[in-house]
């Protein structure tokens, strides 16, 4: 029965495609309608929980507290815009709209969007990631010199940096994967668009195009995976050095949340990337970018810092500083209205 709606979708679809390829078919799990149901409430959950509540509010903290005004939260702030907000809302909404609806089609410019900002953010978290390792460093192996080292110059310039090498590489995978001669293919067993998924609809050789994908990921994974190890090999020996058992403690509660983010992070687009294409199992293939398009997005807050003592206590200064202002208001209009009634009086 399944089966027979499966294929009934597909000759539905494909009707309406058959004049010509302007876009794609995604198939999701649409040989498994009632699970297409439950994944479009979880999804939706999920989705509103790590736009509005964790990475909406480090933004927002981390702009409005002075008091983050440092490295670690510049970093985050941008981590989470790049990753938490920006990938999912990119993901997400398409997702739910195919889960919801008949109709499973994506516009040919919209998988476009999809795989360069998939594949841009990516490369850039990869590479703030690696970034904000060093900044670990410095501030566990370089205390005294912390400020002077990670100074706002070199932060910016170490983000800029991220993005542009993220997004160039994108404007290049992206270009080289889409200028693949599909012939008349256009359903895509995934969720979304993505490298590998596109390339086994290509009716030619993709050795090459494997290949560089291979280079990339190594260039974009292994690179500043490597790098991460290194810093946190030289960061867990300098703790290990502290005489204090609260400073080891506070230090390793501060890289040890770093490092759940980057070991999540990495191991997902690890086991996506670095494994040729016909190896892929599409089920694991799509429960794996289910995982870091949305699982990660809402645990990178939750580890990094909305446990952190600085975030609570800018949470708590936040509804202070509200609190203020209402009762700011009420007095305010409480005097207006004394005013008011003694004009009225007189």
């Amino acid at each position: 029965m399944l089966g027979l709606d499966r294929n009934h979708v597909l000759a539905r679809l494909e009707e309406k495609n058959a004049s010509s390829l302007t876009g794609f078919i995604l198939l999701a799990f649409s040989d498994r309608p009632q699970l297409e149901l439950v994944l479009f409430v979880v999804l939706l959950i999920f989705y509103i929980f790590t736009f509005f509540l964790g990475n909406g509010t480090i933004i927002l903290l981390s702009v409005l507290d002075p008091r983050l005004h440092t490295p670690m939260y510049f970093f985050l702030s941008n981590l989470s815009f790049i990753m938490d907000l920006c990938l999912t809302t990119c993901t997400v909404p398409q997702t739910l709209a195919n889960f919801k609806g008949k109709d499973k089609i994506i516009t040919y410019g919209g998988c476009v969007t999809q795989l360069f900002i998939s594949l841009g953010l990516g490369g850039t978290e990869c590479v703030l990631l690696s970034v904000m390792a060093y900044d670990r460093y410095a501030a566990v192996c370089r205390p005294l010199h912390y400020m002077v080292i990670m100074h706002p110059q070199l932060c910016l310039q170490l983000t800029v940096t991220a993005w542009f090498t993220g997004l160039g590489s994108s404007v290049v995978q992206t270009a080289l994967t889409m200028t693949l001669p599909l012939c008349g293919k256009n359903q895509v067993d995934h969720f979304f668009c993505e490298v590998p998924v596109m390339l086994k609809l290509a009716c030619t050789d993709t050795s090459i195009h494997e290949t560089e994908m291979f280079t990339v990921s190594v260039f974009f994974l292994v690179v500043p995976l490597s790098f991460i190890l290194i810093s946190y090999g030289h960061i867990t020996s300098a703790v290990l050095k502290m005489k204090s058992a609260q400073g080891r403690r506070k230090a390793f509660g501060t890289c040890g949340s770093h490092l759940m983010v980057v070991i999540i992070f990495f191991g997902t687009l690890i086991s996506m990337y670095l494994q040729p294409p016909s190896s892929y199992l599409k089920d694991m293939n799509k429960s794996i970018a289910l995982f870091y398009t949305l699982v990660t997005p809402l645990l990178n807050p939750l580890i990094y810092s909305l446990r952190n003592k600085d975030v609570k206590g800018a949470l708590r200064r936040l509804k202070k500083l509200k609190l203020a202002d209402k009762k700011m208001r009420y007095s305010k209009s409480v005097f207006i209205g004394s005013q008011n009634s003694r004009s009225s009086g007189e």
